[in-house]
């Protein structure tokens, strides 16, 4: 098993680029700390074509620095299929975690893989609200829109971001729609000029973040390219509507 010590982390997101996972030694952890009430993001990309990889998150339950059985009676998975980005994004309090990635029986030969984590601070007083997120995995992708599309989700304490990337071409166009919210959630919308899967400055578009259960809405995107868009958690747990409502433009 690979272990490595990141010290306490923050916002500026920690990246290991190029790790990798062989049959012989199928497990890295990452052990960290936060020292006040944050949200943790975890973002898995870049899993070589054709293998699995899973990621997980643990607290030091018992405080002995080590990632036991005890530990591992309660955490928080994302184990979705193929080589597809995996992402956890988690709001808690203080204290010492692991973030675990390891190797899916189905792969052949080595997993290679790229891992960023950051801790954000809450938008308000913690608890009560979460942060928007710094890393880019992609968890639902829409690809290039030529119509409507409308996805629905439900975002948490223990899952407070959903991230969605799509891609416009020449003279197309979109508004998006965040409703049937039952607690608090934002969005907004990132172009990651650079690539690296993180948010840097700059790279913001527009956000909505109306109170309580309105609606939100970004309007009148109509520059070809690709894009992220989060919806986040600011109070509580809800279901929610996003609705990606294209049109053309007479310009590119």
């Amino acid at each position: 098993m690979g272990f490595s010590n990141l010290g306490t982390l923050g916002s500026t997101p920690v990246v290991k680029n190029n790790f990798g996972l062989v049959t012989s030694d199928p497990t890295d952890v990452f052990q960290f700390k936060i020292t006040s009430g944050k949200n943790i993001n975890l973002s898995l990309t870049n899993i070589s074509a054709g293998d699995d990889a899973d990621l997980r998150l643990f607290r030091d339950a018992n405080n002995n620095g080590v990632l036991d059985s005890f530990d591992r009676t309660s955490g928080l998975v994302s184990n979705r299929g193929s080589n597809q980005d995996e992402a956890i994004n988690f709001k808690t309090s203080s204290g010492t975690f692991f973030a675990e990635v390891s190797r899916f029986s189905t792969s052949v030969g080595g997993v290679s893989y790229n891992l960023a984590l950051s801790a954000t601070e809450p938008s308000g007083s913690f608890p009560l609200a979460a942060s928007f997120s710094n890393l880019l995995p992609k968890e639902f992708v829409l690809g290039n829109l030529s119509g409507d599309v409308t996805r629905t989700g439900n975002v948490s304490n223990t899952n407070t971001a959903d991230v969605y990337s799509f891609s416009l071409g020449t003279f197309e166009g979109v508004n998006i729609n965040l409703n049937g919210l039952s607690t608090d959630a934002d969005i907004r919308l990132i172009r990651d000029f650079n690539n690296n899967r993180i948010v840097d400055a700059g790279e913001e578009i527009a956000r909505s973040t109306n109170g309580s259960t309105t609606s939100e809405l970004i309007s009148n995107i109509n520059q070809s390219g690709d894009y992220f868009l989060q919806v986040t958690e600011f109070t509580g747990n809800t279901n929610y509507n996003v609705t990606f409502d294209h049109f053309t433009t007479p310009f590119a």
